[in-house]
Protein backbone atom coordinates (compact mmCIF):
# COMPACT_ATOMS: atom_id res chain seq x y z
CA UNK A 1 0.00 0.00 0.00
CA UNK A 2 1.14 3.51 -0.83
CA UNK A 3 2.17 5.39 2.13
CA UNK A 4 3.58 9.02 2.84
CA UNK A 5 7.74 7.59 2.76
CA UNK A 6 8.99 9.49 -0.05
CA UNK A 7 7.04 13.05 0.80
CA UNK A 8 8.40 13.09 4.39
CA UNK A 9 12.33 12.05 2.69
CA UNK A 10 12.00 15.29 0.76
CA UNK A 11 9.72 17.60 3.20
CA UNK A 12 12.76 16.44 5.64
CA UNK A 13 15.38 17.69 3.53
CA UNK A 14 13.81 21.67 3.53
CA UNK A 15 10.88 21.43 0.43
CA UNK A 16 8.09 22.41 1.51
CA UNK A 17 5.04 21.32 -1.07
CA UNK A 18 5.58 17.81 -2.77
CA UNK A 19 3.64 16.65 -5.25
CA UNK A 20 2.65 13.38 -6.55
CA UNK A 21 1.85 13.36 -10.57
CA UNK A 22 0.61 10.58 -12.63
CA UNK A 23 -1.30 10.02 -16.23
CA UNK A 24 -4.28 7.64 -17.44
CA UNK A 25 -4.63 6.57 -20.98
CA UNK A 26 -1.26 6.24 -22.65
CA UNK A 27 -2.86 2.87 -24.28
CA UNK A 28 -5.71 3.82 -25.91
CA UNK A 29 -6.59 4.17 -29.43
CA UNK A 30 -8.56 6.91 -28.95
CA UNK A 31 -8.94 10.43 -26.63
CA UNK A 32 -6.37 12.21 -24.97
CA UNK A 33 -3.70 11.22 -22.38
CA UNK A 34 -4.37 13.19 -19.03
CA UNK A 35 -2.55 13.91 -16.33
CA UNK A 36 -3.23 14.76 -12.31
CA UNK A 37 -0.90 16.71 -10.27
CA UNK A 38 -1.71 16.63 -6.39
CA UNK A 39 -0.42 17.79 -2.73
CA UNK A 40 -1.95 16.06 0.08
CA UNK A 41 -1.54 17.33 3.41
CA UNK A 42 1.19 15.62 4.88
CA UNK A 43 0.09 12.27 6.51
CA UNK A 44 -3.64 12.57 5.58
CA UNK A 45 -5.21 9.42 6.09
CA UNK A 46 -7.57 8.20 3.11
CA UNK A 47 -8.89 4.68 3.57
CA UNK A 48 -8.51 2.66 0.50
CA UNK A 49 -5.95 5.20 -0.73
CA UNK A 50 -4.27 2.73 -3.46
CA UNK A 51 -2.87 2.63 -7.46
CA UNK A 52 -6.39 3.35 -9.37
CA UNK A 53 -5.43 -0.03 -11.77
CA UNK A 54 -6.40 -1.79 -8.86
CA UNK A 55 -9.57 -0.48 -7.48
CA UNK A 56 -13.05 -0.51 -8.92
CA UNK A 57 -14.46 2.15 -10.55
CA UNK A 58 -16.94 2.53 -7.78
CA UNK A 59 -13.97 2.88 -5.39
CA UNK A 60 -11.84 4.98 -7.61
CA UNK A 61 -14.84 7.54 -8.40
CA UNK A 62 -15.45 7.60 -3.92
CA UNK A 63 -12.46 8.35 -3.20
CA UNK A 64 -11.77 10.98 -6.10
CA UNK A 65 -14.42 12.51 -4.45
CA UNK A 66 -12.10 12.46 -1.16
CA UNK A 67 -9.48 13.45 -2.93
CA UNK A 68 -10.78 16.53 -4.25
CA UNK A 69 -12.21 17.39 -0.86
CA UNK A 70 -8.87 17.29 1.06
CA UNK A 71 -6.13 17.71 -1.08
CA UNK A 72 -3.86 21.04 -0.46
CA UNK A 73 -3.74 21.54 -4.09
CA UNK A 74 -5.04 19.35 -7.06
CA UNK A 75 -4.95 19.48 -11.09
CA UNK A 76 -6.33 17.51 -14.22
CA UNK A 77 -4.62 18.82 -17.61
CA UNK A 78 -4.47 16.42 -20.80
CA UNK A 79 -2.66 16.45 -23.83
CA UNK A 80 -5.02 15.79 -27.04
CA UNK A 81 -5.35 12.86 -29.58
CA UNK A 82 -3.60 15.77 -32.43
CA UNK A 83 -1.13 15.91 -29.44
CA UNK A 84 -0.23 12.68 -29.24
CA UNK A 85 0.41 12.50 -33.16
CA UNK A 86 2.43 15.20 -33.63
CA UNK A 87 4.81 14.99 -30.35
CA UNK A 88 5.11 10.47 -29.53
CA UNK A 89 2.83 9.29 -26.56
CA UNK A 90 5.81 9.58 -24.57
CA UNK A 91 6.31 13.64 -25.04
CA UNK A 92 2.37 14.07 -24.87
CA UNK A 93 2.15 12.02 -21.57
CA UNK A 94 5.54 14.62 -19.98
CA UNK A 95 3.27 17.54 -21.85
CA UNK A 96 0.10 16.93 -19.77
CA UNK A 97 1.96 15.87 -16.52
CA UNK A 98 3.74 19.55 -16.95
CA UNK A 99 0.41 20.89 -17.58
CA UNK A 100 -0.85 19.71 -14.56
CA UNK A 101 1.62 20.53 -12.32
CA UNK A 102 1.75 23.84 -13.86
CA UNK A 103 -2.10 24.63 -12.71
CA UNK A 104 -1.48 23.75 -8.96
CA UNK A 105 -2.15 26.23 -6.63
CA UNK A 106 -0.51 27.26 -4.35
CA UNK A 107 2.46 25.96 -6.96
CA UNK A 108 4.63 22.58 -5.21
CA UNK A 109 8.59 23.12 -5.08
CA UNK A 110 9.13 19.30 -6.12
CA UNK A 111 7.31 16.55 -8.02
CA UNK A 112 7.55 12.72 -7.39
CA UNK A 113 6.59 11.46 -11.26
CA UNK A 114 4.83 7.85 -11.60
CA UNK A 115 7.57 5.61 -13.87
CA UNK A 116 11.03 6.16 -15.21
CA UNK A 117 10.96 9.29 -16.91
CA UNK A 118 10.34 12.67 -15.67
CA UNK A 119 11.75 15.29 -18.56
CA UNK A 120 11.35 19.18 -18.66
CA UNK A 121 9.82 20.03 -15.41
CA UNK A 122 10.43 23.52 -14.67
CA UNK A 123 10.83 22.13 -10.80
CA UNK A 124 12.57 19.33 -9.32
CA UNK A 125 10.62 16.13 -10.49
CA UNK A 126 11.88 13.15 -9.81
CA UNK A 127 10.79 9.27 -11.22
CA UNK A 128 9.48 6.86 -9.10
CA UNK A 129 9.01 3.53 -10.49
CA UNK A 130 5.69 1.67 -9.48
CA UNK A 131 5.16 5.72 -7.44
CA UNK A 132 1.38 5.06 -8.00
CA UNK A 133 1.40 1.39 -5.15
CA UNK A 134 4.31 3.29 -2.81
CA UNK A 135 3.46 7.00 -2.88
CA UNK A 136 -0.08 8.33 -1.83
CA UNK A 137 0.60 11.63 -3.47
CA UNK A 138 0.88 9.66 -6.28
CA UNK A 139 -1.96 7.00 -5.98
CA UNK A 140 -4.46 9.97 -5.59
CA UNK A 141 -2.72 11.57 -8.97
CA UNK A 142 -3.78 8.32 -10.54
CA UNK A 143 -7.35 8.54 -9.07
CA UNK A 144 -7.45 11.90 -10.08
CA UNK A 145 -6.48 11.12 -14.08
CA UNK A 146 -8.12 7.78 -14.56
CA UNK A 147 -11.87 8.90 -12.91
CA UNK A 148 -11.59 12.24 -15.24
CA UNK A 149 -10.67 10.47 -18.25
CA UNK A 150 -13.22 7.47 -17.88
CA UNK A 151 -15.51 10.29 -17.43
CA UNK A 152 -14.74 12.16 -20.47
CA UNK A 153 -14.96 8.41 -22.08
CA UNK A 154 -18.52 8.98 -21.39
CA UNK A 155 -19.39 11.94 -23.33
CA UNK A 156 -17.47 10.21 -26.11
CA UNK A 157 -19.86 7.53 -26.19
CA UNK A 158 -22.77 10.06 -26.09
CA UNK A 159 -21.30 11.39 -29.43
CA UNK A 160 -19.90 8.60 -31.13
CA UNK A 161 -22.04 5.92 -29.60
CA UNK A 162 -21.60 2.55 -32.67
CA UNK A 163 -17.62 2.39 -31.26
CA UNK A 164 -18.47 1.82 -27.39
CA UNK A 165 -16.43 4.27 -25.95
CA UNK A 166 -18.33 3.92 -22.22
CA UNK A 167 -17.29 0.26 -22.09
CA UNK A 168 -14.00 -0.36 -23.45
CA UNK A 169 -12.33 3.57 -22.90
CA UNK A 170 -10.71 3.73 -25.85
CA UNK A 171 -8.68 0.87 -25.69
CA UNK A 172 -8.14 -1.86 -28.36
CA UNK A 173 -10.75 -4.34 -27.24
CA UNK A 174 -11.78 -6.45 -29.96
CA UNK A 175 -15.22 -4.54 -30.18
CA UNK A 176 -13.71 -1.12 -30.47
CA UNK A 177 -11.34 -2.86 -33.37
CA UNK A 178 -14.07 -4.36 -35.17
CA UNK A 179 -16.03 -0.48 -35.02
CA UNK A 180 -13.08 0.55 -36.67
CA UNK A 181 -12.36 -1.82 -39.59
CA UNK A 182 -16.23 -1.22 -40.10
CA UNK A 183 -16.51 2.96 -39.72
CA UNK A 184 -13.25 3.84 -39.72
CA UNK A 185 -11.81 5.96 -37.43
CA UNK A 186 -13.67 8.89 -35.49
CA UNK A 187 -12.24 12.69 -35.03
CA UNK A 188 -11.37 11.60 -31.61
CA UNK A 189 -8.75 8.55 -32.60
CA UNK A 190 -4.92 8.79 -32.21
CA UNK A 191 -4.24 8.54 -36.17
CA UNK A 192 -0.43 6.98 -35.29
CA UNK A 193 -2.25 4.24 -33.18
CA UNK A 194 -3.92 2.87 -36.14
CA UNK A 195 -1.17 1.47 -38.37
CA UNK A 196 -2.25 -1.86 -37.69
CA UNK A 197 -5.40 -1.06 -39.69
CA UNK A 198 -3.23 -0.12 -42.53
CA UNK A 199 -4.60 3.37 -43.01
CA UNK A 200 -3.62 5.77 -40.13
CA UNK A 201 -4.67 8.93 -42.67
Amino acid sequence: MPDYTLEDCYLAQGFRLVCGVDEAGRGPLAGPVFAAACILPPGLRIPGLNDSKKLSEKRRNALFDCICQNALAYAVASASPEEIDALNILHADMLAMRRAVQALSPAPDLALIDGNVARDFPLPAYPVIRGDARSCSIAAASILAKVSRDRLCLEYDRLYPEYGFAKHKGYGTPQHIDALRRLGPCPIHRRSFLRFLGDSS
